[in-house]
């Protein structure tokens, strides 16, 4: 690295192609691989200083100071003072300095924690512990149970048999069920043998380091035999290694080549919409300060040229000049330097003081905090704080941001009867909450302590030891994928493909039939306190055609039986005719399960005759070891035997939301912000949390689905869409196609436009890669934009970012992406602004996040109260900044037409100095800190006030006029008004009091009564802390002023002091309060009358619900009754079952098997033990 944090010399080729040896770090390094430290700061020590520096005068205001600095160093042009410049220049530089230089400390020191994370290398034929960061390619490293994977390895041994190994890989893709890697088996037998591991010399040759998450192609050459590699072999970091004591893996990519780092996404320097409206406007008052020094500049020329010229011996001409035009020119660099106080650089300061005020807020506030794991609300970036008042498009991740990803057993339907609901004496359904008294499983050693159920008949129909009910939890015991994990007898963990296959088989376990142990041939149940082993003869796999699953088992009385589960729509078709009036009734509780956004499932079984399984298992042998068609073999002979089928009911699972997600995407939709889901979850799950969580609803007029599997078809989708969402988008007339006929460089903004309903869109992953190519992206937008809400699933973190970069590039609104898992950053780090929430999935989200907070709910408060209170604070401080500052410096350019255009300044010098930064800066200050047009509460029940921002009313180009226009009214009141006053006039005791120095003191004292008076005006909501701050630097000024124009000072300081005595003598003038109080009068009656009038005859939406909230606030409504909200469906999802293809033969192998549990063939703990009976049956 040189000295300004940038690499010379020659560019690294860029890699196509990765070549390594492993235990061989000679033969790497010739390739410089990246090693394992990863870098997100952006300074070292040497490079502070001059880097920010750099950054800091790129900002065109910093630069303009510094070169008023130099201006003001020249003696001829010099008409104020330097330190009227350097000091609020120097204050700037260093608040923003150290604010820059404490986020970077903080990067600096994550960073410092993942580097120095310890891990055991394999060097010299021992395992030795070494940083990750010193970690290198072609290193074999060790890993334990639930570490964190160091870099992206090829896995080549584990403890596990077969080598496999468990990973959760929550941080890349969201999804917390485990997932299973297998070694090839020529590494396998390395084992945990250091001898053997040390001498591997494998040689890879794989692809470069790219951001496919689940794509990896490459080989391994050992001893001259060649063996492919693919996805299934690495293990990637990011990933936790689970249910595994060890295992080895070779690393292939390290640091920034990871996939995670490659998925992570640039860091941008994120700047507020406002941030770049100042850019422009500072430019324009640049023109117009401009302007105004030309004209006095030639009214200058032409005055010496006309004037002076003749009073040279009462006005010399400086040294040096010896002509008018001469004069003119040094005098445009005077009032330059005088002028400036139209951008003073005190603007910046106190921009900074505003958002860091308000980032505290946010921090501080009780309401956003989330007791359960002591997580408070952060604003980790002090600079974007308004922007979160003008939001339009919220892009959200689904699994631990709107859920939980926690599964439970809600509801379910036995042989016709419903059970879950929980009913009152008089036979009424009662809502369950925290006080329902749930069932008692004690009587049951293996239950599960955490499992909740609320229905009581469902137990004593289990005691009762009702057929269709056990034999509806024995389906459940029984027809799965699970793997039963009992380190501590009694004390079982399951570890399931899914989330809610899981949740299914721990409901079968706490109602009694408890699924203790498997292995390749027998799965052992303890039903009802007796252990029994079935035989596992056949699992009939998953796959996304048959969406069911079964498995065949032969009972301990020899009975053959097939268990089916899947959805209702695919098992209806299978049962036998016997069932139609159960399926009915069944039907009835399935639509009442999916109204609530259950996630349901149809259960069957059947049972099966003896010759007939023995000729079906020989074919079912034939087909699976078939070399040709071996799938639609098999396919055919799984149809064949699934029929005929026995309804037993169906279940309904909860995909438990966070809390409050419903109701807070019902007032974010209030408030007229678009929300879209990006997940790498399936379509079918997404779908469904979409309707749970009132994102998605049957009252909408269609929810289209994209899933095209060529770019034509995506096309054709998109289009056929839109036309039913407007017809109109078509013509040739349509103002978007005319827009976008013409061809421009210039980036195209798309206005928005309104569809003739409300509409949905799902779109999968696939059709997503053909829609965000170069010509179908228009089209997408267009169509994405015209609904209400958009779903994108089995998304990579890579196109999530796309997603938010191409409204971010179409659409003129701000965006907002939050997520919680390592998946999130690059969308994170490409919105406008990127939320982090810290849930169950690592702290990647929340490191890269503007801001953070434990629970999606808080998002509301975010935006609706900090965000809005963010926002009109920002734009009312600029308002009045822009304003009291023209009024302010103009007084100088009328001056200049009375004063032979000198650049004689009108106030004292003092009071120009201390003008921004004592007089004016407090109460600006207070008001932009403290000021709330109504409280929280009212934020939150009227979003409809969050509107304005977004359509960014409150401060553009049309307000910076008005407050300009404003500013020149005011300073020529303020000029004239006492020029006016002063001219010849006399006071009481007859002496003149028309001099400069006491037409200064008036002037400055007008302007500082009016501004003061121009901020209570603007201010909505009184403290204390505005009072003080109002009447105190009033009353600062009165005694400054009387102060520093006393004789004493006179006498001390007698250059820098001239004003001796002006202050008494002007202020105790009846005359001079009398101009004070038209000037007072003239400047503010003409706002307060267009203000009354335009809230009358013109008022905005906003006025209409703040005058509702006056009436609401005289009559306070009553406490509005908590509801739960619920939906109307007739959807279902039938995939409560395992959702990876080929699970089902990986345990029918027995390669996943560990050695049988000592504790799973005991009936030790039964619940019909003597100890247990008189709680039991």
């Amino acid at each position: 690295m040189s000295l300004f944090g940038l690499k010379f010399g020659k560019k690294k080729l860029k890699e196509e192609e990765r070549q390594l040896q492993a235990n061989n770090r000679d033969f790497n390094l010739q390739f410089e691989y990246a090693n394992n430290s990863i870098k997100t700061s952006k300074y070292n020590f040497f490079t502070f200083l001059p880097l920010n520096l750099f950054e800091q005068f790129q900002r065109i205001a910093n630069a303009y100071f510094l070169f008023l600095l130099i201006l003001q160093l020249i003696p001829q042009v010099s008409s104020l003072s330097w330190f009227t410049t350097v000091v609020p220049l120097v204050l700037v530089l260093a608040v923003s300095g150290v604010k820059d230089a404490i986020d970077d400390f903080n990067r600096h020191k994550s960073d410092k924690h993942v580097n120095n994370r310890p891990v055991q290398v394999l060097i010299n034929g021992m395992l030795k512990d070494e940083k990750w960061m010193n970690v290198q390619v072609g290193d074999i490293i060790k890993l334990e149970n639930n570490n964190f994977v160091t870099a992206d390895l090829l896995l080549l041994s584990s403890s596990e048999p077969h080598s496999l190994t468990y990973i959760e890989t929550a941080e890349l893709d969201g999804e917390t069920n485990l997932k299973v890697k297998q070694a090839l088996t020529v590494t396998a037998e390395l084992g945990e043998d250091l001898q053997k591991l040390t001498e591997f010399n494998g040689e890879i040759k794989c692809e470069a380091p790219n951001n496919k998450l689940d794509k990896f192609t490459g080989t391994l050459t050992l001893q001259g035999e060649k063996y492919a590699l693919d996805n299934e072999k690495m293990l990637l970091r990011g990933c936790t290694i689970r249910n595994t004591e060890w295992c080895f893996g070779l690393v292939i990519y390290a640091g920034p080549d990871t996939k995670l780092m490659q998925n992570s996404g640039k860091t941008t320097f994120k700047r507020t919409s406002i941030d770049r409206l100042m850019n422009v406007l500072v430019l324009v008052i640049f023109a117009f300060l401009a302007l105004m020094c030309l004209i006095l500049a030639i009214g200058n020329g032409i005055w010496e040229y006309d004037k002076g010229y003749y009073f040279q011996v009462y006005l010399p001409w400086a040294e040096g000049v010896n002509s008018a035009s001469y004069s003119g020119f040094l005098m445009f660099w005077s009032y330059v330097i005088i002028l400036n106080t139209v951008v003073p650089i005190s603007l910046y300061v106190s921009v900074e003081i505003i958002r860091l005020g308000n980032s505290f807020y946010i921090d501080w506030d009780r309401k956003m905090y989330y007791p359960v794991n002591d997580t408070p609300a952060q604003a980790r970036t002090t600079t974007l704080n308004e922007e979160l008042g003008q939001i339009k498009y919220i892009f959200s991740d689904k699994t631990g941001t709107l859920t939980q990803n926690i599964m439970c057993f809600n509801k379910c339907s036995i042989n016709g009867k419903s059970y879950g609901d929980v009913y009152d004496m008089s036979g009424q359904r009662i809502e369950i909450n925290e006080n329902t008294e749930k069932v008692d499983f004690s009587y049951n050693p293996l239950a599960d302590p955490k499992f909740a159920f609320y229905d009581h008949s469902l137990v004593e129909a289990v005691k009762l030891s009702d057929v269709p009910t056990h034999r509806f939890f024995r389906l459940l015991s029984l027809c799965h994928t699970v793997m039963p994990e009992e380190k501590k007898e009694g004390n079982l963990v399951y570890q399931a493909q899914s989330p809610d296959e899981g949740a299914l088989v721990t409901a079968a376990r706490n109602f009694g039939f408890v699924f203790r142990a498997r292995t390749p041939e027998t799965i052992t149940v303890v039903e009802m306190g007796e252990t029994k082993i079935y035989k596992l003869l056949a699992i009939l796999d998953f796959n996304n055609v048959r969406k069911r699953m079964s498995v065949i088992v032969r009972s301990p009385e020899g009975d053959l039986t097939l268990y089916c589960k899947g959805a209702d729509t695919i098992l209806y078709e299978l049962l036998h005719s016997s069932c139609d009036s159960l399926k009915e009734e069944t039907t009835e509780h399935l639509n009442e399960f999916a109204g609530e956004g259950l996630r349901t499932l149809v259960v069957a079984y059947k049972n099966l005759d003896e010759d007939y399984f023995q000729d079906w298992i020989k074919r079912h042998h034939e087909a699976s070891t078939a070399l040709e068609g071996r799938e639609d073999k098999l396919s055919e002979l799984y149809e064949e035997i699934e029929k005929d089928l026995m309804l037993l009911g169906a279940t309904a699972i909860e995909d438990k939301l966070q809390d409050g997600v419903p109701q807070t995407i019902e007032t974010l939709a209030k408030a007229n912000i678009k929300i879209w889901v990006l997940t790498g979850d399936k379509q079918e799950t997404a779908v469904n949390i979409g309707y749970s969580c009132n994102l998605l609803n049957d009252d909408m007029e269609d929810v289209f689905i994209i899933e095209g599997s060529t770019a034509d078809d995506v096309l054709n989708e998109l289009r056929n869409a839109r036309k039913k969402m407007k017809p109109d988008s078509f013509s040739d007339s349509d103002e978007i196609n005319v827009q976008f006929e013409k061809s421009s460089k210039k980036p195209k903004i798309m206005p928005d436009e309104q569809a003739n309903g409300v509409y949905g869109l799902v779109i999968t992953g696939h059709s997503l890669a053909y829609a965000l190519e170069g010509n179908l992206e228009l089209e997408l937008v267009r169509t994405a934009c015209l609904c209400k809400v958009v779903i994108c699933c089995r998304v990579t973190p890579l196109q999530k970012a796309q997603v938010v970069e191409l409204v971010k590039k179409y659409k003129k609104a701000v965006t907002l992406a939050i997520g919680d898992g390592a998946n999130d950053v690059s969308m994170i780090k490409t919105a406008h602004i990127g939320v982090g929430i810290s849930g169950q999935e690592g702290m990647q989200a929340v490191l890269s996040s503007d801001f953070s907070f434990a629970q999606f709910r808080y998002l509301q408060r975010l935006l609706l109260v900090h965000g809005r209170w963010s926002y009109i604070r920002m734009c009312k401080f600029l308002k009045y900044f822009f304003y009291k500052n023209f009024a302010f410096t103009l007084v100088h350019f009328w001056y200049g037409f009375f004063s032979g255009f000198s650049a004689q300044t009108v106030y004292d010098e003092w009071f120009i100095t201390l003008y921004n930064l004592v007089y004016t800066s407090l109460p600006v200050l207070g008001m932009s800190l403290f000021d709330q047009d109504v409280d929280d509460r009212w934020s939150i029940r009227f979003p409809q006030l969050y509107v304005p921002g977004q359509q960014n009313l409150y401060f553009n180009k049309m307000v910076f006029v008005t407050c300009m226009l404003q500013g020149i009214y005011s300073s020529l009141i303020l000029f004239f008004i006492p020029y006016g006053a002063m001219y010849n006039t006399m006071r009481s005791d007859g002496k003149a009091i028309a001099d400069y120095q006491s037409f200064a003191l008036m002037a400055q004292t007008c302007l500082l009564i009016v501004v003061s008076v121009q901020i209570g005006l603007d201010t909505s909501y009184w403290t204390v802390v505005n009072q003080f701050f109002i009447w105190g630097s009033l009353s600062v000024y009165f005694a400054i002023t009387f102060t520093m124009y006393s004789d004493g000072m006179y006498l001390i300081f007698t250059a820098s002091f001239p004003f001796v005595g002006t202050a008494r003598n002007t202020l105790s003038q009846p005359n001079v309060w009398l101009a004070i109080f038209l000037s007072i009068t003239l400047c503010v009656l003409p706002v307060v009358g267009f203000r009354f009038l335009k809230t009358q005859l013109k008022p905005t939406p906003s006025d209409k619900v703040l005058l509702k909230i006056k009436e609401d606030k005289k009559r306070p409504p009553p406490p509005s009754p908590k509801r739960r909200l619920r939906r109307t469906s007739t959807r279902r999802s039938g995939y409560a079952f395992s959702h990876q293809h080929g699970f089902g033969a990986l345990i029918m192998s027995g390669r996943n098997m560990r050695p049988k549990s000592p504790f799973a063939t005991t009936g030790t703990f039964s619940p019909n033990s003597d100890k247990h009976k008189h709680k039991g049956l």
